[in-house]
């Protein structure tokens, strides 16, 4: 079968009774070009890989070609009969159904990976839920080694930007302190059916060994750098201010003894700067 082929495709589905459903944010890729390039930019036969939301299998056949082994995570059990006959002939790959925000992904490594030199994620992630799947991955601190994903294009220029530039955001600055972003190539939205309405990109965020920065505490810090792009267009003294009810001449001080100026903006810190004002900020 040619998962290529949107004819095929879309008979396989109709033939098991599947719709899509829009609030899943289910597009399908049908470019076969996309998902060997993918599976080979993260794996090699020794390596074992998670795959978030598999889909009719596309990408799973790919993982399943390299990898030593794969399981893939699905959250629509509709699903089951569609992967059976795409990815069934496959002995080394297990499909567990359920949430993958909700399992405990530490124990299914342990348990699945055992002879494994390495293991990845790699998935083509729903649009709606990138960035809570992406920071709950990186948050969790799992034995992994990278995380490559097919994200919407804008959220790839988001994840993969320098902190302190105008494209970052609050998740930009979480996903460098846990890794390393690279955009490796993108994706046209003709590469999907149905076709979303906007293109793509594959990323990779190489797991960091150890964070590029000290922290005191490194919950505080994130919760100053939320603050930061709570409100872009004011300052950060009046958005960590009105955020976290922080008293303002604090905030001046700390800004003071970091060298910055009062009319700096959150978005514009970097993160040593984000870092050394997190510690005086909150010194106790």
């Amino acid at each position: 079968m040619n998962l290529a082929d949107i004819n095929e495709i879309t008979e396989l589905l109709k033939k098991n009774g599947f719709s899509f459903k829009k609030s899943l944010g289910q597009n399908f890729l049908i470019d076969e070009t996309v998902c060997p390039r993918m599976a080979e930019s993260c794996l090699d036969q020794n390596s074992g890989v998670i795959e978030i939301g598999p889909g009719a299998g596309v990408l799973t056949r790919e993982l399943c070609k390299v990898a030593k082994k794969v399981v893939a995570i699905e959250l629509d059990e509709r699903l089951a009969p569609v992967l059976e006959t795409t990815v069934g002939e496959f002995s080394n790959i297990k499909i567990i159904f359920g949430d993958a925000m909700k399992l405990n992904l530490k124990e299914i490594i342990k348990q699945e990976f055992e002879g494994c030199s390495r293991v990845c994620v790699c998935a083509n992630l729903p649009y709606y839920i990138t960035s809570p799947i992406i920071m709950g991955l990186l948050e969790s601190k799992l034995p992994i080694d990278s995380i490559t994903v097919m994200v919407q294009k804008e959220a790839a220029d988001r994840l993969c930007a320098k902190v302190g530039s105008r494209e970052a955001g609050a998740v930009t600055v979480a996903v460098n302190y846990f890794s390393i972003a690279e955009k490796l190539f993108l994706v046209d939205r003709t590469s999907f059916l149905p076709a979303p309405k906007v293109d793509s990109a594959v990323i990779n965020l190489k797991i960091r060994e150890k964070p590029p920065i000290e922290l005191k505490d490194e919950a505080r810090f994130f919760m100053l750098s939320k603050a930061c792009f709570a409100q872009r267009r004011k300052t950060f003294i009046n958005t960590v201010s009105n955020t976290l009810n922080i008293d303002k001449n604090h905030l001046r001080n700390c800004l003071a003894k970091v060298g910055l100026a009062e009319t700096v903006r959150g978005e514009a810190l970097s993160m040593e700067e984000l870092a050394k004002l997190s510690d005086l900020i909150f010194k106790s």
